[in-house]
């Protein structure tokens, strides 16, 4: 299990992240989102034991991380830019991994290589597209069978059909071997097909951790028509966003679907209708609406 306490770190008297914390079950797929500058990577290289904190706690199964060797080569670290020995080919650092991690699966290389079968393994990794690299770096990373995968935008730069492919590969490790996944990435649409967990930083906190199921189910979208305009709702009924185009409302309620249509149904509407929210809805009205910071989730 990963646990995360009260994580500060300052670079220049900058708090990039002020008081972090958050808790990743062994074998969830943890998706970690928020505006830019909100803490993402500084959080994740902590975890993958880059970076020192200067405050708090990063532990996983109740061990520091940091400079733990034994603990680290458990974890699998693939951030937004590669890096690896200058001039090394993908063949050179399948032949460096094997020798540094035991547990290295040559049998699984071997297997892998028909996926990835468009890089050459003996051109520099430097020399390929950024796509090659993410594919290479993903190979490489997979083979070491990690409990493990920290992942900063995973599969930017990869065409859709890799994108599946590789989220195959990582989610039939979590299914068989219970391998512990946390993502961060801009891309709402696709952490909702692959995510069971999400939390959402802001300004180098962790705002709200939350299984999906649970995000889904409280907080509802209605759309609604009254005969002579929106009548005063219930208190009791949070309302965290309310539009209107014409004489349609519509409504953004933290409740279970049922309670909301079951107490509007009592006011008599024309029309009442709940509309499925996207994660990417979700997001954007737990953190306060269409404020600036909210908007930056969506740039990519």
């Amino acid at each position: 299990m990963i646990e995360v306490k009260g994580l500060v770190k300052k670079f220049d008297g900058f708090r990039a992240l002020d008081g972090a914390s958050l808790t990743v079950e062994r074998g969830a797929v943890y998706g970690l989102v928020g505006p830019n500058g909100a803490g993402k990577s500084t959080l994740i290289r902590h975890l993958a034991g880059v970076y020192r904190q200067d405050e708090g706690q990063v532990l996983v199964d109740g061990s520091p991380v940091y400079e733990n060797i034994e603990l680290k080569a458990r974890i699998a670290f693939i951030p937004d830019d590669i890096h690896y020995f200058m001039q090394a080919s993908t063949r050179d650092m399948m032949r460096f991994y094997k020798g540094l991690y035991p547990q290295f699966d040559m049998e699984r290389y071997e297997k892998l290589r028909e996926v990835f079968k468009d890089i050459d393994e003996k051109r520099s990794i430097r020399r390929l597209s950024k796509g090659m690299q993410k594919q290479s770096a993903f190979w490489l990373a997979v083979c070491r069978r990690p409990e493990i995968i920290l992942l900063d935008e995973p599969v930017d730069g990869l065409d859709p059909i890799m994108r599946k492919q590789v989220w195959s590969i990582i989610l039939s490790d979590v299914a068989e071997r219970g391998t512990t996944v946390l993502v961060s990435s801009h891309n709402l649409r696709e952490l909702e097909d692959v995510c069971d967990h999400v939390g959402i930083m802001d300004r180098g906190k962790v705002v709200l951790q939350r299984s999906v199921s649970d995000l889904q189910g409280n907080v509802t979208k209605i759309q609604a028509v009254f005969e002579n305009g929106l009548p005063e709702l219930p208190p009791e009924l949070e309302v965290m966003h309310l539009s209107q185009s014409g004489r349609v409302y519509t409504l953004i309620i933290r409740s279970s679907r049922e309670e909301v249509k079951n107490r509007l149904a009592s006011l008599s509407p024309l029309l009442l209708d709940a509309v499925p929210l996207t994660l990417e809805e979700i997001f954007i009205y737990e953190l306060g609406g269409q404020d600036d910071a909210v908007k930056d989730i969506l740039v990519q």
